[in-house]
């Protein structure tokens, strides 16, 4: 895990975050999550919090890329209270981007905290 600074952001991760805060704060979840999938599509997701289902923000912006047909993942973006991004989260991502795609952490303001690999 690094630090990853505000300026230094590429502005295609800067959409990722501000889609994520975005979801976060409609929804009124604790997480938001958005991906990149390899054509550039973005996918957008809130955590999940139903009695019989339960899925974070990242893990549900995962599923639908691939059930939107999405081969792989360049990157992701979490937003969140939490100061880590669980193991679950990050496997995910690795199952359908591998080990070199970065998953952005960043607080309800917005700022990244981190820059984490799937791997």
């Amino acid at each position: 895990m690094s630090d990853q600074s505000d300026q230094a952001l590429d502005p295609e991760d800067r959409k990722l975050i501000t889609l994520a805060r975005s979801a976060r704060a409609r929804n009124g979840v604790p997480e938001g999550a958005a991906v990149r999938d390899e054509t550039g599509r973005t996918y957008v997701a809130g955590s999940v919090e139903l009695a019989s289902l339960k899925l974070s923000a990242l893990r549900t912006a995962v599923a639908t890329a691939v059930a939107s047909g999405a081969k792989s993942l360049e990157a992701g973006a979490v937003v969140t209270e939490a100061e880590l991004i669980p193991a679950e989260d990050l496997s995910a991502v690795h199952d359908l981007a591998g080990q070199a795609t970065t998953v952005l952490l960043a607080g309800p303001d917005g700022d990244v905290r981190a820059t984490v690999a799937s791997g």
